[in-house]
């Protein structure tokens, strides 16, 4: 009987989390008032969506994040009566809300996404600083969304050297120059969309073949071991 492994730990950061706002209304129109059905409430952010998906399929995760004011409280609560593992670290502004709109009478989604709260130097810290000072730290490290104001675009560039120094592996998924730092400090994983993939190889990208060939030279070139290509619809291609 071959005997039992421990799933490796693993870390979901997210800098920029959400409390997510969704409803419906019949039609999306200008000045006029809109009635909507009632509002779903949800905990949002990439790293927060990742560790909920691990953590209903057993795995070990702890979600990273800073939270701050009363949508913060909010969205710490949320978490934990998932059952999602957790550490908040408290920021002084409040955690942004953003939601979505479905138009019922066409069937046309209008998403609102905010900002978010601005991170002082001391605040986007001491994430690295938590980060850096774990004994056990995680054999992967996933860093999902975008960043908030104040916190600098080589932000996932640090992560992804503080993951070299401890012999651990980092996903990406972010876009603009947060990527493109991380990417030249090299990662496990990323993954982009076809249009995030056409900016970064610098052409257009029609045909399978040339979406394989430019996902598979940002591995010839070091920047990711593997690249997870979304493809909406039509699904995924990795390399």
């Amino acid at each position: 009987m071959t005997p039992s492994r421990t799933p490796p730990r693993i870390v979901c950061l997210t800098m920029n989390p959400s409390v997510d706002l969704a409803t419906e209304t019949e039609r999306v129109v200008p000045t006029h008032k809109l009635r909507c059905s009632d509002t779903l409430h949800d905990a949002g952010g990439g790293g927060i969506n990742v560790a909920r998906v691990l953590t209903r399929l057993g795995g070990r995760c702890t979600a990273l994040c800073p939270t701050g004011g009363s949508s913060g409280q909010w969205l710490e609560r949320r978490m934990r009566d998932e059952g999602l593992e957790s550490v908040f670290l408290p920021i002084a502004d409040e955690t942004r809300v953003s939601f979505t709109v479905h138009e019922h009478s066409t069937g046309a989604e209008f998403r609102f996404v905010m900002p978010g709260p601005h991170l002082s130097e001391a605040e986007w810290m001491a994430c690295l600083t938590y980060l850096e000072g774990l004994t056990d730290f995680p054999a992967l490290l996933v860093a999902s969304g975008s960043l908030p104001p104040g916190v600098p675009t080589d932000f996932y560039a640090r992560l992804a050297r503080l993951c070299r120094q401890r012999g651990a592996r980092l996903v990406v998924d972010a876009s603009g120059p947060a990527l493109t730092a991380a990417l030249a400090e090299g990662v496990f994983l990323f993954k982009p969309n076809l249009k995030e993939l056409a900016e970064l190889s610098g052409r257009a990208l029609e045909t399978p073949g040339e979406w394989q060939a430019a996902a598979r030279q940002l591995v010839v070139e070091g920047r990711s071991e593997i690249v997870a290509l979304t493809l909406g619809h039509l699904g995924a291609l990795a390399d």
